[in-house]
């Protein structure tokens, strides 16, 4: 069954077909200044199961061999990619079409987690 996702005006839209490799909320301070929030969630697709469907995103290099692509119309983050997770993509979870297909699993980087966006849900943290 294939998934789908967008950008807030539309513009930017794309399509997935399952597994997600995994689900996480990252508390990293890039991650968290990218989308102005307390933290970011992620779903992770491996390359060749995912493709634009819509206009092509804008590219941002964030840090060395890391990219944060986002409309260009509306602003939405949509994704990060990094040398480091080659053949993969991680998706914004608030850019999929059905939300609620998001569970994430885990929290990520939380030694910079800010102290009123870490809620106690009982996941792992590393």
């Amino acid at each position: 069954m294939t998934q789908t996702g967008r950008c807030l005006c539309g513009a930017v839209t794309y399509a997935f077909k399952p597994p997600i490799k995994w689900m996480a909320h990252c508390h990293c301070e890039s991650c968290r200044r990218a989308v102005s929030a307390g933290f970011a969630s992620y779903f992770c697709v491996r390359d060749g199961q995912w493709r634009w469907t819509g206009a092509s995103p804008k590219t941002y290099e964030s840090s060395p061999g890391v990219w944060r692509d986002f409309c260009g119309v509306c602003g939405s983050q949509m994704t990060y990619r990094a040398e480091r997770y080659a053949g993969e993509i991680h998706f914004h979870a608030a850019t999929l079409d059905d939300p609620t297909q998001f569970t994430p699993t885990v929290h990520v980087y939380t030694a910079e987690a800010l102290p009123w966006a870490l809620s106690d849900d009982g996941l792992p943290r590393k």
